[in-house]
């Protein structure tokens, strides 16, 4: 699926492969993950990790479409916002909708709707996407080894060597 940035060119949203980012995250990334899905959705390898996990269970369309409508409110030129709208709606929102998010209230938003856009005009239903994600998925991401592999390599690598070390020595003593 392409979304369209502020200059109009088309920008392709990667899949979950690892071919978007480089696989490295900043010290204590996952910490912020787990503060808030805001936080996770805020930083392009949490959205990547996230997104995998979505894929997995085949709800990656919620991500998409929460981040299609956050490009879309920053969208100033009204016949870009024109095109953007219409591909939200024809990708999540239609009844033919390749990538159909469940909301309530689709099947008042109507083509129609489309010729008068606004910035705001997906904001409940991004909504309650947004509040899916975060009562149901991001629960079970924090569980996932999507999640669980980076937080233990960044707890790995903020501890000193010879405090690993120091501990297991005390648990050797400790345990015999």
């Amino acid at each position: 699926m392409a979304v369209f940035g502020n200059d109009g060119v088309g920008k392709d949203i990667h899949d979950g492969d690892g071919s978007s980012s480089s696989g490295h995250q900043s010290l204590k990334s996952t910490a912020k993950w787990a503060s808030s899905l805001e936080n996770l959705l805020e930083d392009p390898e949490g959205v990547q990790r996230f997104r995998e996990f979505l894929k997995k269970e085949f709800s990656e369309e919620n991500v998409l479409f929460w981040l299609a409508c956050e490009d879309f409110k920053k969208t100033e030129d009204r016949k870009q916002m024109q095109e953007k709208a219409k591909e939200i709606y024809m990708t999540f929102l239609s009844n033919k909708a390749s990538s159909q998010v469940n909301v309530e209230g689709q099947s008042r938003l109507t083509e129609k709707i489309l010729e008068e856009p606004h910035p705001l005009m997906f904001q409940k239903l991004q909504d309650q996407i947004f509040n899916l994600m975060k009562y149901d998925s991001y629960s079970r991401f924090l569980k996932s080894d999507l999640f669980l592999k980076p937080k233990r390599t960044e707890e790995e690598e903020e501890e000193p060597p010879d405090a690993q070390t120091a501990a297991k020595r005390a648990s050797r003593i400790y345990n015999t």
